[in-house]
């Protein structure tokens, strides 16, 4: 049996990998390490806890004790490393935390997967971490080899993290992964985000906040896509290497809220422009090519399809009750975050 330990399994992206892990790997047990902070719902990882091959941790990646504590008890063959303070907003206002979570926690579990030895430590990135690319050149894409050109405090945290797994890597011979994604969307994903946040609100009939003129271009992949696609590099990616695991999805964010108030049959009137974000991105477009030739993996849910399964998702009696409880949490950074900006 496999062990693979999960780091952040509890949030959004992390829980989605931890499910498609004990659907198609039911062999494999799953250890969920999360310090279950503001985007963690307990609720989130209910029904995993009734699996006999599920195991969870309320841990902090920080904690290097309770780490190497974790790694002596379960001794996982695998690594995967989702946890991360992932918001630019939140980053702009606390830099510290992002650098702390994303670049000391990294090290403490490559250092006890050195300690301790593994198959495999992957690293989940984002695109973040190649900075931008002008909204008049549609043709030009990133690739695994585009230079670092970070933005923000958090994509700094991963761009760093990123060198420092590579790092080790070179330096260590730890057997390392990284794979790089778009913009995920889905169930399950908290309401700081675009598409939950603005699904939230104009289920409500609330104003919709749309920075600047909403003219930023993102490459939109549902979250089971890029889960599958992680899950591609563990078994067939070269050690050392990066993936760049994109959707072919390009929207805009006015596009996406409009198509969120068009589904939901609501007014445009309800969208509200609002100051933009300090160095707002103007364009992230992946080219996963290299994921495709090497993985044989492509994304396989279309914008069309994905947008309206999400929507779908966050209706229902189970994914509204999540979501209204996601936003009772999230009512005082909302406040803090857009009460200057009209």
């Amino acid at each position: 049996m496999e062990t693979i330990l999960v780091t952040g399994g509890a949030g959004f992206i992390g829980n989605c990998f931890c499910k498609l892990l004990l659907k198609e790997r039911p062999e494999w047990k799953v250890v969920n390490v999360d310090s279950l902070t503001y985007a963690a719902n307990p609720n989130t990882i209910k029904e995993e806890l009734n699996n006999p091959n599920y195991k969870f941790y309320k841990t902090d990646i920080r904690d290097r004790e309770a780490i190497y504590k974790i790694f002596e008890e379960e001794k996982p063959n695998i690594v995967v490393n989702f946890a991360a303070e992932s918001h630019v907003d939140r980053s702009i206002l606390d830099p510290e935390s992002f650098l702390t979570t994303n670049i000391i926690g990294t090290e403490v579990l490559m250092d006890a997967c050195r300690k301790y030895g593994i198959e495999r430590y992957h690293q989940v990135s984002t695109d973040e971490v190649y900075g931008d690319l002008p909204l008049d050149r549609p043709d030009l894409f990133f690739h695994e080899d585009t230079p670092l050109h970070t933005s923000s405090p958090y994509s700094t945290s991963k761009a760093s993290a990123d060198l420092l797994v590579l790092a080790y890597f070179r330096t260590y011979g730890l057997p390392v992964t990284i794979s790089r994604c778009s913009n995920n969307y889905g169930p399950y994903q908290f309401p700081e985000k675009l598409i939950p946040l603005m699904i939230y609100k104009a289920n409500h009939d609330q104003k919709l906040p749309v920075y600047g003129e909403g003219i930023n271009i993102r490459d939109w992949l549902y979250v089971e896509d890029h889960c599958r696609g992680i899950l591609a590099v563990l078994e067939k990616g070269r050690v050392g290497e990066v993936y760049n695991l994109g959707g072919h999805n390009e929207r805009n964010n006015l596009y996406i809220v409009k198509r969120i108030l068009s589904e939901l049959n609501k007014p445009e009137s309800l969208i509200e422009h609002v100051a933009d974000r300090h160095g707002h991105d103007q364009r992230y477009a992946i080219d996963p090519a290299k994921a495709n030739k090497e993985l044989g993996w492509d994304p396989i849910t279309t914008f069309e399809v994905g947008i309206k399964k999400t929507i779908e998702w966050y209706l229902s009696d189970k994914g509204s009750a999540w979501l209204d409880e996601c936003m009772k949490q999230n009512q005082e950074w909302l406040v803090k975050n857009y009460k200057n900006r009209k």
